[in-house]
C-alpha cells in the first residue's frame, strides 16, 4: 500500500553506518532503519519507505506494536 501524503526523510552518520528516518507528516509515524553509507539516497529512502508503509498498514488494522504514537 503506498503511503498517501508528504514524507521526510533524515539522515544522520553513525560510525560505519548512516541511520535514516522516514516520517509522516500528517500522522506523526516515524520509523528508522540503518544501513550501508556506501548505498544511494534512493536505495535507503526506498527501504524505509517499505518499512514506513508495513508500520502504517497494522496501524490502519489497529495492530500498533512495536512503538507508540505520542
Amino acid at each position: 500500500m503506498p503511503v498517501k501524503g508528504q514524507v521526510i526523510f533524515e539522515f544522520t552518520p553513525v560510525g560505519a553506518y548512516v541511520k535514516v528516518a522516514a516520517i509522516h507528516v500528517d500522522s506523526g509515524i516515524e520509523v528508522t532503519i540503518v544501513g550501508d553509507p556506501s548505498r544511494s539516497q534512493a536505495a535507503l529512502e526506498q527501504t524505509a519507505m517499505k518499512k514506513l508503509e508495513m508500520v502504517m498498514s497494522r496501524h490502519e488494522k489497529g495492530d500498533r506494536r512495536g512503538g507508540l504514537v505520542v
